[in-house]
């Protein structure tokens, strides 16, 4: 058996003297193990950082063997995703959400996602509501996803204020009146164009998007497994707004 794919990686683990387990997020082939030989060398560890981008190629007698990856370097942005708070915290924080698919199991689309979100963490701002939007692509994969295009009670797709827990969809202004106190706030920048938006969510912004987000992951995803959510997470909702004005 033999692949080749580009992928991004999300953690090593040592194995024996000189060599390394690692784990990729891959384009095709999904989260995705592999022995890589010499991987605790000075050449090979700036390139097996969480976070850079590296084509691999996979080599097993069977396919169900974790198998040995020969890596090479793509995309070395690792020091710069660490060169910042908010940058540690919003790459760990992904790392942890992508541990939750199963392994081998393909992702494409989440993939390319994470392949942007890594390259655009420029501002807390922005850490912030890429994380948010990753968290929402999450859900979908896993088969949760919310439905922010139309408003569940009357259908229009102005004003869209809020989201029902009950139906996973948005609730326009007028419709979501009566039961405020029962739906949770759908901040604009995930209603919004980025062609029309005129300035970077706030922090009051990015705290709505993240209980958002947070209220259907955990009821979708962590209760249901009965783990807790990633530590990394509170740490970057913490950093983003208390730096975002």
């Amino acid at each position: 058996m033999e692949w080749t794919d580009q992928g991004i990686v999300l953690g090593v683990r040592k194995h024996g003297e000189t060599s390394v387990v690692a784990e990729l997020m891959t384009r095709e082939r999904g989260r995705h193990l592999g022995l890589v030989h010499g991987g605790r060398s000075r050449t090979m560890r700036p390139i097996l950082q969480p976070g850079n981008r590296v084509s691999a190629t996979w080599r097993a007698r069977l396919d169900e063997h974790l198998g040995q990856f020969r890596i090479e370097a793509d995309s070395l942005r690792a020091a710069r995703l660490m060169e910042t708070d908010y940058g540690i915290y919003a790459l760990q924080t992904l790392v942890s959400h992508l541990r939750l698919l199963p392994e081998r199991d393909a992702h494409r689309q989440l993939y390319e996602t994470l392949d942007l979100v890594l390259d655009a963490l420029d501002t807390p701002a922005a850490a912030g509501e890429l994380v948010i939007r990753f968290e929402l692509a999450l859900l979908d994969e896993l088969g949760f996803g919310l439905d922010l295009e139309t408003c569940a009670a009357t259908g229009t797709r102005a004003n869209l204020v809020s989201v029902s827990p009950r139906t996973v969809r948005a609730v326009s202004g007028s419709a979501a009146a009566p039961y405020a106190a029962r739906l949770l706030s759908l901040p604009s920048f995930l209603t919004t164009s980025q062609a029309d938006r005129t300035s970077a969510a706030d922090a009051e912004a990015l705290g709505q998007g993240f209980a958002l987000t947070g209220h259907f992951l955990h009821r979708n995803v962590f209760d249901a497994r009965g783990i807790d959510p990633p530590t990394e997470r509170d740490s970057l909702i913490r950093t983003v707004t208390r730096k975002t004005n």
